[in-house]
């Protein structure tokens, strides 16, 4: 919104130095004629008293100190006041060349750029701290919007790769037309499903980083059976054993993305697996005040230096191409790191040295139900 212009803070803070500095003298004025000048006589000076036969000379009396006072207190406060805005305006120059600073890195990240910093150096004060915030901010701003727009190219990839397809499958069947339409309603139906599951993930994605859902009490262990329900087929499919163990513990989150996590979770977990004969398990405790989910798989080894690349959008460190039904997009732990990130867990991936990966997640847990008094444990 626009306002009227006003007095500059080092104008506001020149004139207020300027002020106490006059104040001050003025004060000091009043006490001198408090505490000195009204114990002066009144009589002409010079006069001449005679008290019990001695002769008494008084000397100037009040009226001739203010005469001779007044001019030069007019001088002082003349000169207070001259150097009270002189020496103001340079203090307050001095003191507010930190926010000048600070003022154009915060136009330069208006303008677009971010990679500015104010840096500022000497020993640590109010302007020290919020430049050192200023830089903190910046850099966040700087590390995520580097993100979306790689988030943003990456999925514009990923996209044009199923349109691309489709288009492609479509001038075939247009330049000829005796070919198998079943065939083409078919590779239709695969390549439009895959570009569904992108973008459905896409969204969830966005709605976990935003954080724009109702947060509930969420049974951990529950969750954890119904994605291995669900994905039990698959598992028997590839010949997989899946377990579920633990205890039950509850979260403070929503139900539906906690679902979707722990379902990305155990179905990487089946996909990246032996050929045959692999083991997924899937266990939950209460460990202090955290809810701690571990799924842990057999696979092939790897490399430690990949496991981060994990996490990251469209990032897929095996070779292998999958065409069934659960093909994914390179989406499936950025959203478990994202759910968990919204949820204010911690995420750890940990290769196992006989192949395959751990996965844990800590999230915070509700507060455990007091135990009843007056029970057999209680004697």
């Amino acid at each position: 919104m626009n306002s009227r212009p006003g007095l500059s803070a080092r104008l506001k803070l020149t004139i207020s130095y300027a002020g106490f500095l006059l104040l001050a003298g003025a004060l000091l004025l009043a006490v001198m004629w408090v505490f000195v000048l009204r114990w002066l006589p009144d009589d002409d000076p010079g006069s001449v008293q005679k008290r019990f036969g001695a002769v008494i000379i008084t000397g100037p009396n009040r009226a001739d100190l203010l005469r001779g006072f007044a001019p030069a207190v007019a001088t002082a406060l003349a000169f207070l006041l001259v150097f009270g805005l002189l020496g103001g305006w340079i203090l307050a120059g001095r003191m507010l060349a930190p926010l000048t600073r600070i003022a154009y890195a915060a136009r330069t990240a208006a303008n677009g750029s971010l990679s500015h910093r104010i840096r500022m150096t000497g020993r640590q004060d109010e302007f020290r701290e919020l430049a050192d915030a200023f830089d903190t901010m910046l850099e966040q701003l700087e590390s995520q919007v580097a993100e979306q727009r790689r988030f943003a190219a990456n999925a514009s990839h990923e996209l044009r790769t199923p349109l691309a397809i489709s288009r492609t499958l479509l001038d075939a069947a247009r330049n000829d037309p005796t070919r198998d339409q079943g065939e083409l309603i078919e590779r239709l139906h695969t390549v439009n499903t895959r570009a569904i599951n992108l973008t459905e993930a896409l969204l969830l994605l966005s709605r976990a980083d935003r954080g724009s859902f109702t947060r509930e009490p969420v049974d951990l262990s529950l969750v954890a059976e119904e994605a291995a329900e669900t994905l039990l087929p698959l598992a028997e499919k590839r010949q997989i054993t899946l377990d579920v163990t633990g205890e039950t513990t509850q979260v403070v989150g929503s139900a539906a993305l906690i679902l979707r996590m722990v379902t990305n979770l155990v179905q990487n977990a089946i996909v990246h697996n032996l050929p045959v004969g692999g083991t997924v398990t899937v266990h939950t405790e209460r460990r202090h005040d955290a809810s701690v989910l571990r799924v842990e798989n057999t696979g092939h080894p790897l490399p430690a230096e990949l496991v981060p690349a994990l996490t990251e959008p469209f990032q897929r460190v095996t070779e292998r191409i999958r065409t069934d039904e659960h093909a994914g997009v390179g989406l499936g732990l950025a959203i478990v790191h994202s759910v968990v990130r919204a949820h204010d867990g911690t995420l750890d991936l940990t290769p196992r040295p006989t192949g395959g990966l751990l996965v844990t997640i800590r999230l915070p847990g509700t507060p455990r139900a007091p135990r009843p008094s007056g029970g057999p444990l209680d004697r």
